[in-house]
């Protein structure tokens, strides 16, 4: 008796673990089944030589960019410039682009459920991006072979229309030294979304922010600049000396010295508040795909004068160009942008489309701020960045030109929106080591948004 007793605790311990086991499994797979489907060993939805051999990306005007022939292998969309400009947003066919939609949306490709597996995977699903494909290759051409990032996005629905990043490859003849070659550095990555880079003048657009809702009299104030001037226990220097200035004609002077002073009366705990608010140390989710944070510097042992320096761009500071894309979105709508999105839609055979939904984010400027700051950036046109070379456009920019080392140029940036009903854009352009921000991003933004407009 004593021994059948044995026997049926023994079973139900059994079958109590069985249980536990099976329970673990389903939570297990409930979470990690679609990255368990999409493993390049699954040899329902990849070939031996790790391809993905299920699925049409499209771009958002329905424009194949990549597909399955016949003989079951990955092909891209011909032209050699084009292959390379879509790169980063359509992914190379061994997954070494994380970031890419082979990558990152090979459920949707696949059509993967929990339930239903990868039934109807052979077939695939067609998934259409938010990219212009041909705006995508005049970023990658106006870049002209140097390393940077481009973007552009619909500030109210979250459509990227366009996401650049250099240097890049041809997916159909990948170079043999791709590896080895300094000029390929970071190709696998997506400087859009993965990447922070120092920021230079773009940052004193938070700067002005805090100001304006910190200083009660910044708006009558005004400061004189010789070209540089002492700060705590070193100097700031300016790229010329601007005389006496208001707030609005430092900003379209870009001066550091106003905007060092600026930052050391503000102090480290009031730019750290307006950066955080700003959404440049945030990662977002674009499509599931998560941004790179940016990293600031404003408290702890810091002296005045690297408070100064931060507080225009420089010192420690790093910044996400998608994030900093949002922020210019964000002040062009009244304090909130849209969150990037990349899928437009993903066209199942038999079944309809699904809707896709805009985010919206948190605010992240003050809608008074934003506007007076909006037309301060206008001013910027006008006053220093020129008319002419953005003709047809309510443009409202900031250029900056970060220093990142005595032995190398600075980075260049330029980012803004338009203010167009009709075309609610938002844009970066960060060329690396290119020079002025104005001159060689500015003109890089110039000949993009025309065609975006085109």
């Amino acid at each position: 008796m004593k021994k059948l007793e044995r026997r049926a605790v023994l079973c139900l311990v059994l079958a109590g673990c069985l249980v536990f086991g099976l329970l673990v499994f389903l939570v297990r797979f409930g979470l990690s089944g679609t990255r368990w489907a999409s493993s390049a060993f699954n040899r329902h939805l990849y070939n031996s030589q790790g391809m993905l051999i299920s699925g049409t990306v499209l771009d958002r005007y329905g424009t194949p960019l990549c597909w399955v022939n016949e003989d079951g292998e990955r092909v891209y969309i011909d032209g050699k410039t084009m292959r390379k400009a879509i790169l980063h947003v359509v992914g190379d066919p061994y997954g070494n682009i994380g970031t890419g939609a082979l990558t990152a949306f090979a459920k949707e490709l696949t059509g993967y459920t929990l339930l239903g597996g990868a039934y109807g995977a052979e077939r695939g699903n067609q998934l259409y991006l938010t990219i212009d494909a041909q705006l995508n290759e005049v970023a990658y051409q106006a870049l002209n072979g140097k390393k940077g990032a481009v973007a552009v996005y619909n500030y109210q629905t979250g459509e990227v229309l366009c996401m650049v990043s250099s240097p890049s490859y041809d997916p159909r003849n990948i170079p043999d030294d791709l590896e080895t070659n300094p000029d390929y550095e970071g190709v696998y990555l997506n400087r859009c979304l993965s990447s922070t880079f120092t920021p230079g003048s773009v940052f004193k657009l938070v700067t002005l922010s805090a100001a304006l809702e910190q200083i009660p009299d910044l708006m009558e104030r005004t400061w004189k600049c010789e070209g540089s001037a002492q700060i705590g226990d070193g100097t700031v220097t300016c790229t010329s000396a601007h005389g006496e200035q208001t707030i609005e004609q430092a900003l379209a002077n870009s001066c550091n010295v106003v905007f060092g002073q600026l930052a050391v009366e503000l102090g480290g705990a009031t730019l750290e508040e307006y950066t955080q608010k700003a959404g440049l140390t945030k990662s977002y989710s674009v499509s599931g795909i998560p941004t790179a944070k940016g990293t600031f510097t404003f408290q702890g042992s810091l002296t005045e004068n690297d408070l100064a320096w931060s507080g225009v761009g420089q010192y420690h500071d790093s910044v996400n160009p998608c994030a900093l894309m949002v922020y210019m979105g964000a002040i062009a709508n009244g304090g909130k942008a849209a969150v990037p999105t990349l899928v437009q839609k993903v066209d199942t055979p038999g079944w309809p489309d699904l809707p896709q939904f805009t985010k919206k984010t948190g605010r992240l400027i003050a809608q008074d701020t934003a506007k007076e700051i909006t037309d301060m950036m206008a001013n910027n046109v006008t006053q220093t960045y020129g008319t002419k070379r953005f003709p047809g456009m309510d443009l409202c920019a900031k250029s900056g030109t970060a220093e990142v080392g005595s032995d190398q140029k600075p980075h260049a940036w330029f980012a803004g929106f338009l203010r167009n009903e009709d075309a609610p854009y938002a844009f970066v352009v960060l060329v690396e080591n290119g020079g002025s921000g104005s001159d060689v991003a500015g003109t890089v933004a110039s000949k993009v948004l025309k065609a975006a407009l085109d």
